[in-house]
């Protein structure tokens, strides 16, 4: 299902999301599941007093945390007053208040960070130019320090990081990423993959991953590949070999969900935003 066209009586909002993917399962709006679109959504239709939907950026798996993730939501221009019934003070975002407001409605762990006008022809999803992940591990003996274990990936073995962004660098570029996708019918796999490399700060190693679009465990999957290079397991070229696969690869596991984290999504100029958004519909075939 794609984004819902605003009407004239209707007002496009920009919400700066974060939340800790822990107890939620994933983004997406699911029945009798507890996902962040949906405690979201819940939060949106007690202030505005009336359903809304939201639409994001990422739509992050379970367990996956954000601190940069993106969405929009179309209120009716009559329910924005129901929103928040005081004026902002002299000098204030225009809506701060609902801001405020709408956190008392939201868990802990869900926090919604800015609340804008969107500027016309803005979509969260499709406007989108690029969308930023990072990955952490520790290599340290004793595992995670507690205050980041759920945000952090154990992981007990050495990784050669030389050899891991010597391997990264021959995944970047468009190329058809099917043995690193999950299937889902109608989707494609080939994506441009713009930043792919490592850093290391003493025991924690940082995958830094940037495309302009992602598909189902696709930056999870280059983690786990990659950190069979790091173990001198497989070599780069193998890692390279891969791209040439129609479908998903058995010969390595995804990275457990808790260490990735959606920190930011990249758009356009303002006057660029509707051109965008044709781009990003047009299936990409090579």
């Amino acid at each position: 299902m794609t984004s819902q066209t605003t009407s004239s009586e209707d007002v496009r909002l920009r919400l700066d999301i974060a939340y800790d993917g822990t107890d939620f399962a994933g983004w997406a709006t699911q029945a009798g599941q507890r996902t962040v679109a949906g405690v979201i959504e819940d939060a949106l239709t007690t202030v505005f007093r009336t359903p809304v939907r939201l639409w994001a950026a990422g739509r992050t798996d379970t367990g996956v945390h954000a601190t940069g993730q993106v969405a929009h939501v179309d209120v009716a221009a009559a329910a924005l007053p129901n929103a928040y019934p005081r004026s902002p003070r002299h000098g204030d975002p225009e809506f701060l208040p609902l801001l405020r407001r709408l956190s008392r409605f939201l868990p802990t762990d869900v926090r919604v960070l800015e609340i804008v006008r969107a500027p016309a022809g803005f979509d969260a999803r499709f406007s989108a130019l690029r969308r930023h992940y990072e990955y952490r591990l520790s290599t340290a003996a004793y595992g995670v320090e507690p205050q980041q274990a759920r945000y952090v990936t154990a992981w007990p073995r050495e990784l050669d990081v030389d050899a891991m962004n010597a391997a990264s660098r021959g995944l970047l570029g468009l190329n058809d990423f099917a043995a690193f996708c999950r299937y889902r019918s109608g989707a494609t796999t080939i994506r441009d993959l713009q930043r792919l490399d490592w850093s290391r700060e003493g025991d924690l190693i940082t995958a830094h991953v940037s495309a302009d679009a992602f598909c189902w465990q696709m930056v999870r999957s280059l983690v786990g590949a990659l950190l069979a290079v790091g173990e001198h397991r497989r070599t780069a070229q193998w890692c390279r070999e891969l791209l040439s696969a129609t479908a998903r690869s058995s010969d390595f596991a995804a990275a457990p969900a808790h260490g990735l984290t959606l920190i930011g999504v990249d758009y356009p100029p303002d006057d660029e935003l509707a051109s965008r958004i044709l781009i990003t519909r047009d299936l990409r075939t090579h």
